[in-house]
Formats: structure tokens, C-alpha cells, sequence
């Protein structure tokens, strides 16, 4: 089973290396997109938050 997650985890990482090298364009556009996912998340927490204190 620790194999099995080793070539998968290892597939993984072959596979985004290939995207980025040929579509970098696209993947920085994928990553702009998740991070402003993981941005509006944690605005969202915090709102609530501020709304539970206050």
C-alpha cells in the first residue's frame, strides 16, 4: 500500500511538472485562480468570525 502511494504521489508530481513546462500560461492562470479560491475563503472565515464576536 506505501508503494502504491509513492507512485501515485510520484504520478502527481510528473504530471504538473509536464503541464507547467508545456502550458505555462495556463498554469500560472490555474494558480492565480486557486489562491484567489483559498484568498476568498479565508475573507469569508474572518467575516463570519467578526460577525459571531460582534
Amino acid at each position: 500500500m506505501v508503494q502504491a502511494k509513492k507512485i501515485a504521489l510520484y504520478a502527481v508530481i510528473v504530471f504538473v511538472v509536464y503541464t507547467i513546462i508545456t502550458s505555462p500560461a495556463r498554469s500560472a492562470d490555474l494558480v492565480q485562480v486557486g489562491f484567489e479560491g483559498i484568498s476568498d475563503a479565508a475573507q469569508g472565515v474572518g467575516n463570519f468570525m467578526s460577525e459571531l464576536v460582534n
